[in-house]
């Protein structure tokens, strides 16, 4: 039996309620002054239709000084980064590149379009990032790298990662391309991989559109990265116009990723203050197996905040529902990646992957522009989110009529 009819601003917004936050989702990117004076200032000097303009290489500077990277390639996009670091890392037809059975599409399409094979393991369980104590298991004779990605606010293990690519003496990526400004122990995620990439795509921490970055400290794996990429132009290349977008948004990033670590701790307190079973962020941020070697320093990056949804402790609302109902109310949430070994069969595993399945029907995530708002915004999430668990039954009668 439904509940009585309540007030429309306790009501969802999908059941004729008013929203919580009527404005909706915060936009990104952000409109920040800075950011229009440095492209005032291309467009000023001419920056913006020259071929080597002032722009690539202040932004290929701080890239450089934010990473401690010796090699910086600014190219098109997040997946151009990840093929050149493939190719830098002489991934060729035949070879193998392992890496979790969860992750962005793209990683493994850029694999298989180079004429190789994914060799897929399967996740840890408290936090679904990869499960690094695998991979040796997976490693063959055509092993020629390992590819990490951190995601959805955690962070694999890349000290166990290291010590394992260095043992075999095989190439690791390191995927940063959600969480720009993490590090652990004072060290920058993204190269504590031989190569490592990030992403300016449209919706990412430091965004000009489209865009990326491959890093990396080896001479041998740049040169290779550099042959590719010139020929006699830029294979890949960024814009002035983008370089100029980027370059205050780096300038601002510790500044903004200090900010995210307080909304997201503030967020995990009220969540567990006021007991919202069902809906249980992803390890981090002191309790994964990195967190547990001893006192170093860990800094989850969140262009995600990751959680496990229990769709049995949401009265059988569905992960999809869920999601439908929780962004009418003006909070941006969406379910995560589905599993790759679900997505195709061009790929290796030696095993069942039950975690990756895990995740695929459990990770749901909260995109980051509200990160940068007000605690006040972070208790609207919490508002949000009582609304919809007081009303799952009510929303699931609502969809099956609307079928």
């Amino acid at each position: 039996m439904s509940e009585s009819p309540s007030p429309l601003s306790e009501r969802p917004a999908l059941l004729g309620g008013l929203p919580v936050r009527t404005t909706g989702p915060p936009s990104w990117p952000l409109l920040r002054e800075e950011i229009q004076s440095s492209l005032m200032e291309c467009w000023q000097t001419g920056d913006w239709g020259r071929y080597h303009g002032r722009q690539i290489p202040r932004l290929e500077k701080l890239l450089r000084d934010f990473y401690e990277a010796e090699f910086v390639t600014l190219c098109s996009s997040g997946s151009s980064a990840l093929e050149l670091a493939l190719r830098g890392a002489k991934v060729e037809p035949g070879d193998e590149v392992i890496m979790a059975a969860y992750d962005f599409r793209a990683n493994f399409q850029n694999i298989t379009l180079l004429g190789a094979t994914p060799v897929l393991v399967d996740l840890r369980p408290d936090d679904f990032q990869m499960d690094v104590s695998q991979i040796e298991a997976a490693i063959s004779n055509k092993t020629k790298a390992i590819l990490i990605s951190h995601l959805h606010g955690g962070v694999v293990d890349v000290v166990q990662a290291r010590a394992i690519a260095d043992a075999h003496q095989i190439c690791l990526i390191e995927d940063a391309c959600q969480c720009q400004g993490a590090s652990y122990n004072n060290r920058p995620l993204a190269l504590w991989g031989d190569v490592g990439i990030i992403s300016f795509g449209g919706s990412k921490l430091t965004t000009a559109g489209r865009g990326g970055a491959v890093l990396t400290n080896n001479a041998t794996i740049a040169q290779r990265i550099k042959l590719y990429q010139e020929r006699g132009n830029l294979a890949y290349p960024l814009s002035e116009l983008q370089a100029a977008v980027l370059i205050p948004q780096w300038e601002s990033l510790r500044e903004d990723h200090g900010h995210r670590l307080q909304s997201v701790e503030l967020l995990h307190s009220l969540i567990a203050q006021e007991n919202l079973l069902g809906l249980s962020l992803l390890k981090q941020n002191g309790q994964t197996s990195l967190k547990e070697r001893g006192s170093h320093s860990l800094s989850p990056g969140y262009y995600k905040v990751g959680f496990r949804y229990d769709v049995a402790q949401w009265n059988g609302l569905s992960r999809e529902l869920y999601c439908e109902a929780i962004r009418s109310e003006g909070i941006a949430f969406d379910p995560g990646f589905t599993a790759l070994h679900h997505a195709s069969r061009r790929y290796r595993s030696l095993s069942a992957l039950p975690n990756a399945d895990l995740a695929d029907q459990q990770i749901v995530g909260l995109h980051h522009p509200v990160l940068l708002e007000s605690a006040e915004a972070i208790n609207e999430i919490l508002v949000a989110l009582q609304k919809i668990y007081r009303h799952a039954e009510e929303l699931q009668e609502w969809k099956a009529k609307s079928i």
